[in-house]
């Protein structure tokens, strides 16, 4: 499976309303997300054991200092935590730091999409051209093939990655943004395929903002992240500034003449205008309020019975399982749905099974290497994770996932950009 995204894809008894379990708080919003209780347990030692040397792994095969992890299994208890340090030898990484959610960011454009089309505030079949202004020759591209991945715009990011890096203070205009997607030739035919792409996202939250009146940030709030209560995750202003009061230091190594990265020493990146990833990878978040989204956007919470969001999911990639699919803004893995991604600093993954209600989201404090790692890791916690044996009085449902953990560890260590110190 590696380099798929970067080339060809340019890729239980008895259901309940969970309570409590992720947030903490008294409170979850108006949005109720209908899954199996979380058992008030933690996850067996040697489970605990088995993940925390995942994610060891994946810190040094990416040339991170530390992670963020959270796994909640209903049926079997949760894990929180930090692994490793903020910098080479820093302080330890604690679980409530804030991070970019990277293309979680997407999905939450797709929610108010949906969302906004649900309440007739627009139909998903419109042409873009209808609530985008200045994108002559796209009419042929529809609102829903945003989300879907499907409309064959081209990404933003190859081409300016290197200023960000050399700026990044910079406040970027959105419309600035799309203009180096459109652009570059198309990908494909609208419909024809499936590509990985944030301008996508950036168009859809330029159409949001034209229907509604609002900044994306502003509806996010009210359509997203108050309904779901996730205190900790935000739109941020477009002045440059670190992820929250209380980051997760990111780094952004870059390889030498040679292609080799300064794996003991990397570039630290934490401080950035979010105008850059926008409606595509601007956000913040935590990893309680990501393992609560994931499982909100994998039932589909925020959108009204008889969604067709997740209906019609299309390859990723040609070459790629059958198991893994695209749509509405998010990716199918067997039975998982979630998203996953990286943006300067940050690597991050967020999946969750809709009828388990198992959720797994990752974030490493490094963007250098494979972008897929955030999936790969959060595949293989999920392995771990659905195997984990039931509580007293709990009962573990029968799903299995088509895929092993050996074989999502494989990809990440075949994808490695550091290794292990000698010794």
């Amino acid at each position: 499976m590696p380099g798929w995204r970067r080339s060809a894809a340019a890729a239980i008894a008895g259901a309940s309303v969970l309570a409590v379990a992720l947030s903490g708080c008294t409170s979850q919003g108006t949005v109720s997300i209908d899954i199996p209780a979380q058992v008030d347990a933690t996850l067996p030692d040697a489970t605990v054991t088995e993940m925390r040397d995942a994610v060891t792994s994946a810190i040094t095969a990416t040339g991170a200092t530390g992670a963020i992890v959270g796994v909640w299994a209903p049926w079997s208890g949760t894990w929180v935590s930090g692994v490793g340090t903020q910098t080479p030898g820093g302080a330890e990484v604690t679980a409530d730091l804030q991070f970019r959610a990277a293309d979680v960011t997407g999905a939450m454009t797709c929610d108010v999409l949906y969302r906004l089309a649900a309440d007739g505030r627009f139909s998903l079949d419109d042409a873009i051209t209808q609530w985008v202004s200045n994108v002559p020759g796209y009419e042929d591209i529809t609102l829903r093939q945003l989300c879907d991945g499907t409309s064959g715009i081209a990404s933003y990011t190859s081409s300016l990655d290197g200023l960000v890096l050399s700026n990044p203070a910079r406040v970027w205009n959105a419309r600035e943004l799309m203009a180096y997607g459109i652009a570059k030739p198309r990908l494909n035919d609208p419909g024809v395929a499936f590509a990985s792409s944030p301008t996508n996202y950036l168009l859809a939250g330029l159409a949001i903002e034209r229907a509604t009146g609002q900044s994306l940030g502003e509806v996010i709030t009210e359509r997203v992240t108050t309904p779901l209560d996730l205190t900790a995750t935000s739109m941020p202003a477009p002045a440059a500034a670190p992820p929250g009061s209380a980051p997760l230091t990111g780094h952004w190594s870059q390889p030498n003449a040679e292609g080799a990265y300064d794996c003991a020493q990397p570039l630290e990146f934490t401080t950035m205008s979010a105008s850059y990833g926008d409606a595509a990878s601007g956000a913040v978040t935590n990893i309680r309020d990501l393992g609560r989204y994931a499982q909100a956007l994998a039932t589909d919470a925020l959108l009204p019975d008889g969604s067709d969001r997740f209906a019609s999911p299309v390859p990723v990639a040609s070459d790629q399982p059958t198991w893994f699919t695209a749509a509405g803004g998010a990716y199918q893995a067997g039975s998982l749905i979630g998203q996953f991604g990286s943006t300067p600093g940050y690597t991050v993954g967020a999946f969750a099974d809709p009828t388990t209600g198992m959720s797994v989201a990752v974030v490493l404090n490094n963007s250098a290497g494979n972008e897929n790692t955030g999936a790969w890791l959060a595949w293989e916690l999920a392995a771990i994770a659905s195997k984990a044996p039931a509580a007293q009085g709990q009962t573990a449902p029968e799903a299995g996932l088509p895929w092993t953990a050996e074989q999502m560890r494989e990809n990440i260590t075949a994808n490695a950009i550091c290794s292990a110190p000698a010794g």
